[in-house]
């Protein structure tokens, strides 16, 4: 039986993709369910993602916890650095290495490690470029690790068709449910299973004014700077989803 674990951020949470009883799915409940349904029989599945967690806890709070699941996981999904990224000083060198250290512990566990690189949202945020280049040296620093490794490396970082505005929540950073549809086709499909990436019809362009980038300011980045300010995250006093082996039968 597949036993599949993940840890992460608001990215592997799943916020943006927001169900009519107020809970988050994501993709990687979609790729729990879509292992279950390529299988024909059910799956154990944990999630100890936490919304605005930085690196350094996920690999060690949140994989202690998953390496601790009875019976041990067969496979573990990783992704962060994200909420590194937008602090200042950030060292995408230094993060790559936590990762190594996280996947070489999974290796010697005997799991199996399917390592993801973030979506890119730097087309529509403040200060974004700075953001993409912080994303690029992380991406290509961790991808080395597939020459040195026997991992999954999914890119999500410069899958193109993820940018358009059409998978991004109105804050513009977190995925909505095409982007968290797409990004679970990509992680199954890179895992050997039929699956084809999500792809959005492009309907027509929009544009933004004036009032629309003040409301974008007002609601979402405001809100942002007043936490860091006071030292908060949108994460605290908040749990993994699933911290115990969670029963996912076949579609």
């Amino acid at each position: 039986m597949t036993r599949y674990v993940a840890i992460g951020d608001s990215f592997t949470e799943g916020l943006g993709d927001g169900l009519p009883d107020g809970s988050e799915r994501g993709w990687a409940d979609l790729v729990a369910s879509g292992l279950a349904a390529a299988e024909g029989k059910p799956v154990q599945y944990a999630n100890f993602a936490i919304r605005g967690r930085l690196l350094e806890p996920i690999v060690t709070e949140q994989l202690d916890a998953a390496l601790a699941l009875s019976p041990l996981p067969t496979l573990l999904s990783l992704n962060g650095g994200g909420n590194d990224m937008m602090r200042p000083g950030g060292d995408m060198l230094q993060l790559a290495a936590m990762t190594e250290r996280a996947i070489q512990r999974c290796l010697d566990a005997g799991v199996g490690v399917v390592l993801l690189s973030g979506a890119d949202p730097s087309d529509r945020l403040p200060f974004g470029s700075a953001m993409r280049r912080r994303g690029e040296l992380l991406t290509n620093a961790v991808a080395k690790f597939i020459d040195r490794y026997d991992i999954t490396f999914v890119d999500v970082f410069h899958d193109r068709e993820i940018r358009r505005a059409g998978y991004w929540s109105a804050d513009r950073l977190h995925l909505n449910a095409n982007g968290h549809r797409r990004v679970a086709g990509l992680v199954l499909a890179a895992l050997g299973h039929p699956a084809e990436a999500h792809v959005i019809d492009p309907g027509p362009a929009t544009r933004g004014g004036l009032l629309s980038e003040a409301r974008y300011y007002r609601e979402h980045v405001l809100p942002w700077i007043n936490r860091r300010l006071r030292g908060r995250s949108s994460g605290d006093n908040r749990t993994g989803k699933y911290v115990e082996w969670t029963e996912i039968a076949p579609a």
